[in-house]
């Protein structure tokens, strides 16, 4: 993931679930050494509603030591970027990928000696609804002592997808997609005369999402003129520069597409005239060093003419 796209995903995590400054190691497999916490959990269910399917899951954290201990937590994620919140708890950082879903690192909670604890661990998955129900394996959860290299207990868990008619009976294998399916189209921009002699143009682009490949974040690079940059988007939810933008909105869901402008400028002095060809580039962000690749990067990308006129 670029730097960019990092901090969108952070953002994206928000409240208990935002960036961990200092992680511990990834936890590996419990060991005699690192008992004393046992964690269980049952099974997911993830409810329909109209951006996908929702739902939380409680995992019991019980201390058996004869101490207060404080833990953190290791979520493997049931589908990619699916992971949303965790009650109670702090920071999180995401770790690396298992079969392309996330491994999460958390902050848990303090907890005394022979008592337990319930984090409620909520999930999103941004995928189409359907009338059948459908199930993932591979949820799983790690608890690690604070300060400890090594988990002390896991489980894993199943999830399941409940029907768009409420059954839950006879689920089908959830297949998330791996690759992206992205668009982008724009369209020929004509930069206008300012009062201070600076140029300013509007230019509406559109973005298709087509699966339900795991991002948090698509970034648009821009290939402009000399002399012509982006000077913001509208509407606009996330900072933008000269050479690049996030789309605006947020997560997207399969098949949606989303219109907005871009407005290109270009200084004082600037002559009036045809100034050349841009290109806008969009991408999806997901792990640092794992961006998905697209299905068709032919159509992820958009030309256009940029053109200057003097005010009537």
């Amino acid at each position: 993931m670029t730097t960019r796209t990092t901090r969108a995903a952070t953002a994206l995590l928000g409240g208990a679930a935002a960036l961990l400054a200092l992680a511990a190691p990834a936890a590996a497999a419990p060991d005699a050494t690192s008992g004393g916490l046992d964690v269980t959990a049952q099974r997911l269910v993830l409810e329909p509603t109209d951006k996908g399917y929702v739902g939380t899951l409680a995992a019991t954290v019980t201390n058996r030591k004869p101490t207060a201990t404080s833990v953190n937590l290791v979520i493997t994620e049931p589908a990619g970027a699916s992971f949303a919140t965790i009650e109670p708890g702090g920071a999180c950082l995401y770790d690396r990928l298992v079969e392309n879903r996330l491994v999460v690192s958390c902050m848990g909670d303090r907890i005394e000696a022979g008592q337990s604890a319930t984090f409620r661990l909520g999930f999103h998955v941004w995928t189409t609804t359907r009338d059948y129900p459908m199930v993932a394996d591979g949820g799983r959860i790690e608890v690690v002592p604070a300060g400890a290299a090594r988990a002390a207990d896991a489980t894993g868990f199943t999830t399941l997808f409940r029907a768009t008619t409420g059954s839950l009976r006879k689920p089908r294998p959830y297949v998330q997609a791996t690759e992206t399916d992205l668009s982008i189209r724009g369209g020929a921009v004509t930069l206008n005369r300012q009062p201070d002699g600076s140029l300013l143009g509007r230019m509406p682009v559109t973005v298709r999402y087509g699966n339900d490949a795991p991002t948090f974040a698509l970034d648009v690079e821009a290939a402009l003129p000399d002399g012509v940059g982006v000077h913001h988007i509208e509407p606009q939810d996330m900072p933008s520069f000269p050479n690049w933008f996030t789309v605006p909105g947020g997560r997207f869901m399969p098949g949606e597409e989303r219109t907005f402008d871009v407005f290109l400028s270009a200084p004082v002095g600037t002559p009036a005239g045809e100034l050349g060809t841009g290109t806008f580039t969009v991408a999806g962000g997901y792990l640092w060093g794992t961006d998905p690749q697209d299905v068709d990067p032919a159509d992820n990308s958009t030309s256009f003419a940029v053109t200057a006129v003097d005010a009537s």
